[in-house]
């Protein structure tokens, strides 16, 4: 028995024509316009939502559109070395651009056994924000800060091209916050002397 609603006969009328072998012709092409339908809804959202991403981090300089530095330039980060006679001395320089910050507490390393940091000291001393991610806490503003910390081995000897990984990560004040990154290098660790 067909279905005789104003949208089935607009389906089966003569300006559409649907092929069906099915006993319910109207159904078939209900499915079948609602399944086309939500293909092309979810190509646009899809579409959409990756132009706005890639608005998002734009070098284009519009005026019209706020748009957010790529990390790499909202922050520069430089790693140097230096041996001395109680390890080596490893120095963390950022570059924060204007309305943007590192977290204090974000600032890890990673090396392999037997080998160890003392605790990072700085330059500069952290301001304390209420972050909406993190809740109070402590964080660089200013536009150059250098994290110094020495490295040494457990037996007092030294190493080369030992691997460490550097990890941080920063936020713009206008509300995004960067992935954690991590700086991969390889340090050559100087021999204590007692």
């Amino acid at each position: 028995m067909p279905i005789n609603t104003p949208f089935c006969r607009m389906l089966t009328s003569k300006a559409i024509t649907i092929k069906a072998t099915a006993k319910k012709p109207c159904l078939l092409s209900f499915v079948l316009l609602g399944s086309t339908l939500l293909t092309g809804l979810t190509a646009t959202s899809m579409t959409v939502q990756a132009a706005g991403l890639s608005d998002l981090f734009s070098n284009n300089n519009s005026a019209s559109q706020s748009k957010f530095l790529p990390v790499d330039q909202a922050f520069q980060v430089v790693s140097s070395t230096k041996a001395t006679s109680k390890g080596t001395r490893l120095s963390i320089a950022f570059e924060i651009t204007p309305g943007h910050y590192v977290y204090k507490d974000k600032l890890t390393l990673r090396f392999p056994k037997g080998v160890s940091a003392t605790p990072f000291t700085f330059n500069q001393s952290p301001v304390s924000i209420d972050d909406p991610t993190f809740g109070k806490v402590p964080v660089f503003t200013q536009r150059s800060v250098i994290a110094t910390t020495t490295l040494i081995t457990s037996n007092g000897k030294g190493a080369k091209n030992v691997p460490v990984i550097i990890g941080w990560q920063g936020c713009a004040t206008a509300g995004l916050c960067y992935p954690p990154e991590k700086v991969k290098t390889k340090i050559n660790i100087a021999a204590t002397r007692r």
